[in-house]
């Protein structure tokens, strides 16, 4: 599978078959993510990998009781040790940086047959608590990680490119063809 078509394929999944990820498949992915770029490469991401079913049942309370949170066989808790760095444009580098070693995974995890669901809704401190991540490092991202009970459908449809991009300046339109 090239690139492209692991994005063309990827999709959010919240249903998991009740079966363990591969450990070498794992490693792999927590691989990809290490070799993401990072501003000023510091790679200020911290992943806790999670695959014990009681820690997983208390991140799915945290995770507002999100069943699918529970069911995954992985979830991993995507943090960053950071301390606040701004970058030139004034954004804070850890959760840009954070976001493209996520997707990362999820890219390496669909070329290995897997699925995944990024999760942003829930509690930040009883995740901290539950997996006992120090009071400094923030937890950006959980990303459930598992084998898809289904095939989901096509998302809704995509604005079209020349509602999203612009040739040269703002507002400009950009021709894909």
């Amino acid at each position: 599978m090239n690139v492209f078509d692991a994005i063309k394929k990827r999709r959010s999944i919240r249903g998991y078959l009740d079966k363990p990820v591969e450990k070498d498949k794992l490693s792999e992915i927590i691989e990809a993510a290490r070799l993401a770029p990072s501003a000023s490469n510091r790679q200020e991401w911290r992943f806790v990998v999670v695959t014990d079913k009681k820690l997983r049942i208390g991140l799915k309370t945290a995770a507002k009781g999100q069943a699918f949170v529970g069911e995954a066989p992985v979830v991993i808790a995507c943090c960053a040790e950071t301390d606040n760095h701004l970058m030139t444009c004034g954004q804070l580098c850890y959760p840009i940086d954070v976001a493209i070693a996520i997707d990362h995974m999820t890219l390496a995890a669909i070329e290995r047959g897997l699925g995944t669901c990024w999760v942003g809704a829930f509690h930040e401190e009883e995740v901290k608590k539950i997996l006992d991540i120090p009071k400094d490092v923030r937890v950006v991202e959980l990303l459930c990680l598992g084998y898809a009970k289904e095939e989901p459908k096509q998302p809704k449809e995509r604005l079209d490119i020349e509602k999203i991009a612009f040739s040269q300046i703002w507002n400009k339109p950009y021709h894909s063809k």
